[in-house]
């Protein structure tokens, strides 16, 4: 396992990609919603920097557009691909996203799907499914792996998507923070149900909501509700060897401190 850290698309490449070989690291997962009609300049650009600073790419984080509102009540009608309004733009971004992968040799693009209904006979499931499908299958003709990012479903919920969608290249972005955050599981817990499909992990760490209406709190990695001693360990155990990616969601010297102490704390686990 290699630990490594989430690099934002709306930086600029040299310097965001300098700033992980700044913390002693080089493995970053490059995260963010892509242009179709640049994808090659955009590629040309950050390919660059990596080869230039010697960082490697884990997985690429594919965005999409907007309306997103990040709680419970909005969240599962503005999220991902469940709500049909929103759904086939999306799946041109994520589609682009994945052909700007295929550029930069990445072969591991992850995303958060949305809320995937809990009930498989929600009028909604069929339909997100089948947008799932598509979007896989374009992932596979780029020899890629689709990585869902945990949190908006519980872990068997996602497991039964996984099996749904059945086309062979879909893995798990297991963001240990977003199960607590949205209150659907214990991460080291949760490896139990969805382990053996992780390949990417997201170091991050929160407290469980406290109201039926949003999410619970992001903190710095040790100082939430995740195990981070369990979940090395269970990782190690189900043979992982893939990043792991630090993510702190806060900005300019917080984050930076953020991430130096999921380094520390990091670094004796490993």
């Amino acid at each position: 396992m290699e630990i490594g850290v989430l690099v934002n698309l709306g930086g600029e490449p040299d310097s965001a990609i300098r700033a992980v070989r700044g913390f002693g690291l080089r493995s970053c997962q490059l995260c963010g919603l892509v242009d179709a009609s640049k994808i090659g300049e955009a590629a040309d650009a950050w390919g660059g920097a990596l080869h230039r600073h010697g960082v490697r790419v884990s997985s690429f984080w594919a965005g999409w557009g907007p309306p997103a509102i990040w709680n419970f009540t909005e969240g599962p009608l503005t999220l991902g691909l469940l709500p049909p309004a929103y759904r086939h733009r999306r799946i041109r971004h994520l589609k682009a996203g994945s052909d700007f992968a295929r550029r930069l040799g990445v072969n591991q693009v992850a995303t958060h799907a949305g809320f995937i209904p809990e009930n498989p006979h929600d009028p909604l499931y069929a339909g997100m499914i089948d947008a799932l499908r598509e979007v896989a299958e374009h992932f596979k003709g780029n020899g890629q792996s689709f990585l869902f990012e945990t949190g908006q479903e519980t872990p068997v919920t996602l497991l039964r998507a996984i099996g749904d969608i059945g086309t062979g290249n879909l893995g798990v972005n297991f963001d240990t923070g977003n199960l607590i955050l949205y209150g659907k599981a214990s991460p080291a817990d949760a490896l139990d149900v969805i382990g053996r499909y992780v390949m990417d992990t997201h170091i991050k760490d929160g407290l469980y909501p406290t109201d039926g209406y949003s999410l619970g709190r992001e903190v710095a990695a040790g100082e939430g509700k995740a195990d981070f001693p369990r979940v090395v360990a269970g990782l190690r155990a189900l043979g992982y060897e893939g990043a792991l990616t630090i993510e702190r969601e806060v900005s300019g010297d917080e984050q930076a401190e953020g991430i130096r102490a999921a380094i520390r704390l990091l670094e004796p686990l490993l």
